[in-house]
Parts: structure tokens; sequence; C-alpha cells
């Protein structure tokens, strides 16, 4: 019927997932960047978690729209006759 929400959500944490990770892996050398955060590299680690997160509501909002729609078949249905 409409678009799902999860699916825009899934893309935008996608997109900042993606972007926080790439930022954490070109200053990981960087001591003086991540010297409040004890040394962590925090934008490496929250950008993975925000992407798999993303990737997930973004899988799931798309697998749930297949299912929902009778008239289209799934990716893998098509060519079969039912």
């Amino acid at each position: 019927m409409g678009l799902d929400i999860r699916v825009p959500l899934g893309l935008i944490f996608l997109i900042t997932g993606g972007i926080m990770s790439l930022y954490g892996i070109f200053t990981r050398g960087n001591v003086a960047l991540y010297e409040k955060s004890m040394g962590v590299n925090l934008n490496l680690g929250w950008g993975l978690v925000m992407f798999i997160f993303g990737m997930i509501m973004f899988i799931v909002g798309r697998r749930q729209k297949w299912q929902d729609d009778p008239v289209t078949p799934r990716p893998w249905e098509r060519g079969k006759g039912h």
C-alpha cells in the first residue's frame, strides 16, 4: 500500500552509520581526537552499530513489502506459474 517507515529509516541509519564509520576509520590514528573518550574510537564503533541497525531495518521493511503485495511476485518467484 504505502511506504513502510522502516525503509526510509533504514536508509537514514545506513547513510549516517556509513559516514561515521568511514570517519572513524580515517581518524583512527589521531590520539588527540579521541583523548576525551579515553582513546576509544566511538565514531567507528557506533557507526558500525548504526550501519548494521539500518541494514536490518531496510531488509525487514523491503521483505514485508513483498509479503504484503499480492499482485507483484517476489523477485525469487518471478517466472513461476501459480
